[in-house]
């Protein structure tokens, strides 16, 4: 009888070792469900699917502050590229020179009108001349706010007869505004004022 008993404490035991570790199991398993269903939602809510012409497109969305280093160089690069692509049409002038502004404070305005008044757009048409504009680098601060911005670009101004290349090096400070058509980037630059603008070359055509 005694040996019946202990046969059934000892099957007790074996039970109760097995029912924990099967409890200990499902909680894993349980526990296991919910991280990899919590990575998947966290995944899922930084992708964006857009739908092009039937082809479904993934599209990962990342943190606005992590990329305005690079969206403020692009901003101070389309700025100079209206601002200073020229051709001998007062239309065109007038399109690229309002762009440019879009993006930029009342020193840009100045800078313009300035140049308007000194008959400096009229010359372009009057003589049928080019200008065009390669920005070769932009530098940012990004450590203070209002962010400092340098701008290194070649100009070529282009005539029936020869070829100028101008170095150009400009420089001013960016403050955030909202986005919209007109600046994409978000971006207004502030005290910008051209530092060099030297004749590099003149070659014949």
């Amino acid at each position: 009888m005694f040996r019946s008993l202990k046969n059934i404490d000892s099957a007790y035991q074996q039970t109760k070792t097995l029912a924990l570790l099967f409890m200990l199991l499902c909680f894993s398993v349980a526990a296991y469900a919910v991280y990899s269903a919590r990575q998947t939602a966290t995944a899922a809510q930084g992708r964006i699917y857009v739908l092009d012409q039937g082809n479904l497109l993934a599209a990962v969305s990342h943190n606005v502050k992590e990329n305005r280093p690079v969206e403020a160089k692009d901003h101070v690069k389309r700025f100079h590229e209206f601002f200073f692509t020229l051709d001998p049409d007062a239309k065109a002038i007038e399109y690229n020179v309002s762009q440019s502004l879009f993006l930029a404070d009342e020193s840009a305005q100045r800078a313009y009108e300035n140049l308007k008044e000194s008959g400096y757009y009229n010359k372009l048409i009057q003589a049928n001349i080019s200008q065009d504009i390669k920005v070769d680098s932009v530098s940012i601060n990004a450590a203070n706010y209002p962010y400092y911005a340098r701008c290194y670009a070649h100009q070529q101004v282009i005539r029936a007869s020869s070829v100028t290349s101008r170095l150009l090096v400009s420089e001013c400070y960016l403050r955030d505004v909202s986005r919209s058509t007109n600046n994409p980037h978000g971006f207004l630059m502030e005290r910008w004022r051209v530092v060099q603008n030297n004749d590099l070359r003149t070659e014949r055509r």
